[in-house]
Order: structure tokens, then sequence, then C-alpha cells
């Protein structure tokens, strides 16, 4: 069995070449910045808080792109049926006249 040395670097390019996408949750002016990160599927994040610089070091170096409103609205939508379920009582009970 050979080994090739190249697959790393192979699947560093990869990842590179997957888009990164970045949903801002804090403030423009706040000290440290909460956003959620994916790779590939925007439904798909973590959760990060950052100082502001280093925040756009991040950016720059994973070359982000901001999720679309459609996109997060989909997220949303999603994470409520999580929290609240279908059909249920809570369901009925939450205001979804605020979203």
């Amino acid at each position: 069995m050979t080994s090739t040395r190249s697959q790393p670097v192979s699947r560093q390019s990869e990842v590179k070449a997957l888009t990164k996408y970045i949903r801002v949750r804090t403030q423009p002016d706040a000290r440290f910045v909460e956003f959620d990160f994916a790779i590939n599927d925007p439904e798909l994040f973590v959760e990060l808080v950052m100082p502001r610089e280093a925040f756009e070091s991040f950016c720059a170096t994973n070359q982000v792109v901001m999720m679309t409103q459609e996109q997060t609205d989909a997220i949303d939508a999603e994470m409520d049926k999580w929290r609240y379920g279908e059909e249920t009582l809570m369901s009925r009970n939450h205001d979804h006249s605020q979203q």
C-alpha cells in the first residue's frame, strides 16, 4: 500500500472551495461579535464569539459570505419547530406574529 502525502493538501483545497457562511447576532458597535458560522450548509452552524478584530481576521481568512435573509428565515423557522413543536400546546401559545 502506498501513502499519498498530498492527501492532506487536497483535503485543505476541498475545504477552501466550500462556501463559509456567517450570520452576525450582535449590534455593530458591540465589543465582542456573536455570530453563527457554517461551512457549505447554512442550516448546520456553530455559534461563536470573538473580539471584533479577531472576527474581522476570521472572516477575511475564511472568505465568508453573509447568510441571505431567505436562509436566516428558514433557519429561524426550523429552530422554532424544535423549540415549540408543531401542533402542541407550546406551539399554540407562541406568538408567531413577532417574527
